[in-house]
């Protein structure tokens, strides 16, 4: 009974779930579909005539290129640094919504004030912020540095950008993990002698694991693709350069259509390998609630 029940419910979800499928299959289907037929080709706009099938040559050029490893190195140091800090300090946050009991609209929404602003808005903040001439970051420190002149200090600011714009969408999806959470076993284990430290490892974390994964799963293809912060801070200079400011040197710097669709769909692949890994560690995680 229980198995024909399943199987319903797994119909209802695809029925459901088709309408949004079959509306992001047209409206990215052609796009990535020409996105890969271009990097087949040898076509630079500038130089129209010369366009010719070339095959793999374009992904042979980026992956054989120094310059394409030093990006996806850049871009893997953001994502890791800011998706890290962004998951403490929104799981703070989180605890800190989902707790407070007097003004809470107001504090929610205080703590999301950051994620409404546009990315390019708070960039330039944050840009101007660090500025040794017009910042107020070197006059609090006491110090007098060109903060993004140099490669590390830059990422340090890219990387502070993008926690201080993003951690608030962090907080709301844990925070949706957290309502989850039922009270009963928390008082549960209150009553057990369960410190709150012991109650948030041992109940809540684990019970809210798949909104931790879900919540991973955003923000890591969010900041993959980082280019906003990136190009309005620095544009890539000081050793900063992502894979997204690459292919948009390629496409449109340089008018390389074959080589900037050949980035693009490198990215795709690699943005959907991260997916993957994260759907795989999702339902791993719900065969494991299942077993238990």
């Amino acid at each position: 009974m229980s198995r024909v029940r399943d199987h319903s419910e797994e119909r209802l979800a695809w029925l459901l779930c088709t309408p949004a499928a079959l509306a992001m299959l047209l409206v990215t289907a052609y796009p990535i579909t020409y996105a890969v037929w271009l990097s087949l080709f040898r076509y630079d706009l500038r130089f129209p005539d010369e366009r010719a099938f070339v095959g793999l040559a374009n992904y042979a050029g980026v992956l054989t290129s120094g310059v394409w490893w030093e990006s996806l190195a850049n871009t893997l140091i953001i994502t890791i640094g800011s998706v890290s800090i962004e998951l403490v300090l929104g799981m703070l946050l989180a605890l800190l919504m989902h707790r407070v009991l007097f003004l809470r609209g107001t504090v929610r929404a205080s703590i999301l004030v950051p994620y409404a602003i546009i990315t390019i808005v708070a960039a330039l903040a944050w840009k101007f912020a660090f500025d040794p001439v017009t910042g107020f970051i070197n006059p609090w420190l006491g110090l007098e540095t060109a903060w993004l002149t140099e490669r590390w200090s830059a990422f340090l600011v890219i990387i502070l950008t993008e926690v201080w714009k993003t951690t608030p969408f962090m907080a709301l999806l844990l925070l949706a993990g957290l309502t989850l959470v039922p009270q009963d076993l928390l008082d549960a284990a209150r009553v057990d002698g369960a410190s709150a430290r012991q109650r948030f490892f041992r109940v809540t974390l684990p019970l809210m694991r798949n909104a931790v994964m879900v919540a991973l799963l955003f923000r890591t293809l969010d900041a993959f693709r980082i280019f906003d912060t990136v190009f309005v801070q620095t544009r890539g200079a000081q050793g900063t350069e992502t894979i997204s400011i690459v292919g948009y040197h390629a496409l449109v710097s340089r008018l390389n259509l074959g080589l900037g669709s050949a980035v693009s769909v490198l990215i795709f692949l690699c943005v959907v390998a991260i997916a993957m890994l994260f759907v795989k560690g999702l339902g791993a995680s719900f065969a494991a609630e299942d077993k238990a």
